[in-house]
């Protein structure tokens, strides 16, 4: 079965372009499977049952996983148990009637106006690295992209004079994000000492690391890490933080829901109705401190 898992990620990785901690999380995923399967002395995979699913997925809450993963686990065989199929290597599918379990609804954390100028403003020195760090802080901010999205950007992807970026997003498709003053100086600001940083002249992409290569998404997470720490930050922020942020902001600020949903390619609207509970919040607040009959005890 590891040669199955092998060939399986590298199917999501080459065919589907999968993101790397997508991949990642897969694998483990599938990794802990078969590690069960092996206690109960399964070793072919055409020996997997719906019963044997629904074993491992007791076993999973046993072990007081939570919902989340238990969802990402289902999502895992799923896409799994469809993959084998489609390639002969199994007849039926085991996966055909199990369902996911039913979320616990959790709001997106975001940050407010002030944390974000906060932010900018600790990474606002002159050397190369806080240069290229506020810029993808103003970037990730003003455009709402996946990590996967920004360190895949090529220079040639961004339309300065319209201030757009083409990104390729889940599913190989394409998008249009767009991006303000602020993010376009910063870009110009950023490309004017990218040559200095840059092993390889003819690299194709934006975003360059202290090695001179292309900058990977876990690169990012650990950049924001060392904000918070060198700067002795409260704040709690990550890549997918600033992403649910812009996207707050964008409802808060007045933007219909089918537009936040475009731009941050979310494949379904009811992905993105999630963030108008965070912007409803807001609304009810709003409306408390500055209503003179919500204020009036009753």
């Amino acid at each position: 079965m590891d040669k199955l898992i092998d060939k399986f990620i590298e199917y999501l990785d080459i065919e589907r372009n999968y993101s790397y901690y997508t991949c990642i999380n897969y694998q483990n995923d599938l990794i802990k499977f078969y590690k069960f399967l092996q206690d109960k002395k399964i070793t072919n995979i055409k020996n997997v049952t719906y019963q044997v699913i629904r074993d491992y997925l007791n076993y999973l809450y046993i072990k007081k996983e939570a919902t989340k993963s238990v969802t990402r686990n289902i999502s895992s065989l799923r896409s799994f148990f469809h993959y084998l199929q489609g390639e002969g290597i199994i007849e039926s599918n085991p996966m055909t009637l199990v369902s996911n379990p039913k979320q616990d609804k959790k709001l997106p954390h975001y940050l407010t106006y002030d944390e974000i100028e906060e932010l900018l403003r600790v990474t606002s020195g002159d050397e190369i690295y806080d240069i290229r760090d506020n810029m993808i802080i103003e970037l990730l901010y003003s455009t709402g992209l996946r990590v996967g999205e920004l360190v895949n950007i090529k220079i040639s992807d961004i339309n300065f004079n319209d201030k757009s970026i083409k990104v390729l997003g889940k599913g190989s498709k394409e998008r249009i994000v767009y991006f303000g003053t602020p993010a376009l100086n910063k870009l110009r600001k950023y490309l004017s000492i990218r040559p200095n940083i840059v092993k390889d002249q003819s690299s194709l992409y934006l975003l360059i690391n202290k090695r001179g290569n292309k900058l990977q998404e876990r690169a990012v997470r650990s950049i924001f890490e060392g904000i918070i720490k060198k700067n002795h930050l409260k704040i709690e922020f990550s890549p997918h933080t600033l992403r649910h942020t812009f996207a707050t902001h964008m409802l808060n600020e007045g933007m219909d829901i089918k537009s936040v949903q475009e731009l941050l390619g979310h494949s379904s609207i009811s992905t993105t109705g999630i963030y108008t509970h965070v912007s409803n919040e807001h609304l009810r607040s709003v409306y408390l401190s500055a209503h003179p009959r919500s204020r009036k005890d009753t």
